[in-house]
């Protein structure tokens, strides 16, 4: 049995959309968000977090301002962009379909 919850590949850029979806926050602040979402389940390091922010960013599904965080500390704030709200639907229906499709796989006797 793994001792850590590991993310598929991808899962992590999905789950940062919908964490904005919500509205803009700092990278501490989205790991801080998807623990407490999931209960304590997924914790996303800072060295597959980070890497991920930057490349969304680049593919433009991303837009990064400095602001201060709770602590008054400079922090990068991450936004969606409209092109980051539809990769975030396109990717919300290929997850339901896909995990619709594990489950039934799974439920098959």
């Amino acid at each position: 049995m793994r001792s850590k919850t590991d993310l598929l590949q991808g899962t992590l850029d999905l789950l940062i959309l919908k964490t904005l979806a919500l509205g803009p926050r700092h990278g501490w602040g989205i790991a801080q968000r998807l623990q407490q979402i999931s209960d304590e389940v997924l914790q996303v390091n800072q060295g597959s977090l980070y890497p991920a922010l930057h490349r969304l960013e680049q593919q433009g599904l991303l837009t990064a301002s400095w602001g201060s965080s709770d602590n008054n500390r400079q922090a990068k704030f991450y936004a969606l962009t409209n092109a980051g709200r539809r990769q975030l639907d396109a990717e919300t229906a290929h997850w339901t379909r896909m995990s619709t499709a594990i489950a039934r796989v799974l439920a098959a006797t």
